[in-house]
């Protein structure tokens, strides 16, 4: 998974009409919602303003908008691309000033789909990348008096992070991540060493 640094913007002419793409590293939805509306008031002359976006390490949630152009021929084609990129908490907005000439549903896929494309190798080009890992989040429940248990479980494993340790009563929750890969391994670690216990996974 990637996340991006910084804006970045690529243009080109398609049969008179104008592409302007732009990718904007966006978290959440107040965000992607800030960028747009700067945008629309920015290029408030444009005939379309095509989004789509991504959200969360792993992805949790996504979406697109054609804002006007033919059904599917826009935001899902740009949502496509950012999926093969494997990018997250993004936004690409595809500003189009329309030049008089129709694209056909054809041509408005090839162009939104190459708007981004167009971005995301400008973005490859200036290295505005940062690599993210997906880790997966478990606990470890046992009685107060074992608390040392899980520590020496998952001690034994790197790549596994402690977050957190708390007590409820007289049972003991140890929080962790790890990546998903080492899940099977540490349930069936964890079985063993607590004779029959279970990973609470989240």
């Amino acid at each position: 998974m990637r996340r991006l640094k910084q804006v970045l913007v690529h243009r080109f002419r398609e049969k008179a009409s104008v592409f302007l793409t732009e990718l904007h590293p966006a978290r959440d939805a107040a965000e992607r919602a800030s960028v747009l509306a700067s945008l629309r008031k920015r290029d408030f002359d444009a005939t379309h303003h095509c989004s789509a976006w991504r959200e969360g390490v792993p992805v949790l949630a996504f979406g697109a908008d054609d804002d006007g152009e033919p059904s599917g021929t826009a935001g899902r084609p740009m949502l496509a691309v950012l999926e093969g990129a494997e990018a997250t908490d993004l936004l690409a907005v595809c500003i189009r000033w329309y030049g008089g000439t129709k694209l056909g549903t054809g041509g408005l896929v090839r162009a939104y789909t190459e708007g981004v494309q167009g971005a995301l190798a400008l973005a490859d080009e200036a290295g505005a990348w940062e690599e993210v890992r997906i880790l997966r989040r478990g606990e470890l429940r046992v009685g107060a008096t074992q608390a040392h248990l899980p520590f020496a479980l998952l001690g034994a494993f790197p790549g596994v992070e402690v977050v957190e340790q708390s007590f409820s009563g007289d049972e003991a929750t140890l929080a962790f991540q790890c990546p998903p890969d080492l899940a099977p391994l540490l349930d069936h670690a964890w079985q063993e060493r607590s004779r029959g216990g279970v990973i609470h996974w989240g």
